[in-house]
């Protein structure tokens, strides 16, 4: 059965699509960007800045879920230019010190909104 995850917490959706989705066992969010949960878009701040936005909305998804990063299984982060991988990467680990998931990091050639890093996640529950 699939149940629908929504909070304040992180920003609104803003199309046909749900924060997450839960099974009994996992929660998948959506991309998450670096748009704050009160809707300032991040698009010209530095990459590190995006990344941490886009992580904070992520675990704010999880929270509303029941679950954190620890329970992180795999993520999938999308990047607009793969040149920025190590920025992204210096402030992706504060996320995931110990046991981190699986990950791809994936260059685009656009994301929503014209941001740099979108961010996506599937935890158990």
């Amino acid at each position: 059965m699939k149940d629908i995850v929504s909070t304040d917490d992180a920003p609104a959706a803003v199309g046909a699509y749900s924060q997450a989705t839960t099974t009994d066992d996992l929660v998948f969010t959506a991309g998450q960007i670096p748009l704050t949960p009160e809707g300032d878009l991040l698009d010209e701040a530095d990459v590190d800045v995006q990344t941490q936005q886009a992580l904070e909305n992520v675990e704010a998804v999880l929270d509303a879920a029941d679950a954190s990063m620890d329970d992180v299984l795999k993520v999938t982060v999308y990047l607009d230019d793969i040149d920025d991988f190590d920025e992204m990467n210096d402030t992706y680990e504060t996320f995931f010190e110990e046991e981190p998931p699986a990950r791809s990091a994936v260059g685009v050639e656009a994301l929503p909104k014209g941001v740099a890093v979108e961010i996506e996640a599937v935890a158990a529950k």
